[in-house]
């Protein structure tokens, strides 16, 4: 299996009370061919959701919807893990929406 990673911007933030672990729900504009995709994010650490909206972030597109808990998560957001929380993955400077990683 091959992994599509792209790029997309955060245009939503929502509390995501029934995870298991603090996470949020967040939406992504992958642009034109990709659309809009949630993902459940466990950023809470280091980010609140005013934080997110509007950066840039990588997602990997190709592992299929999971289910967490009541939500569907279509797209994971990458990050490293850094003094306790998730710090995402992001661009140097600004690419189109749906951008592939090479």
């Amino acid at each position: 299996m091959s992994v599509d990673m792209r790029v997309g911007t955060v245009v939503e933030v929502l509390p995501f009370p029934e995870a298991r672990k603090p996470a949020y729900k967040v939406r992504v504009d992958l642009g034109p061919e990709l659309g809009h995709k949630w993902s459940s994010a466990q950023l809470t650490v280091h980010y609140q959701p005013e934080d997110l909206v509007g950066r840039q972030v990588l997602c990997v597109v190709s592992l299929g919807t999971r289910q967490i808990g009541p939500f569907l998560s279509e797209v994971l957001i990458t990050g490293a893990d850094a003094e306790g929380g998730v710090v995402v993955f992001t661009t140097e400077r600004p690419v189109p929406n749906g951008s592939r990683l090479y």
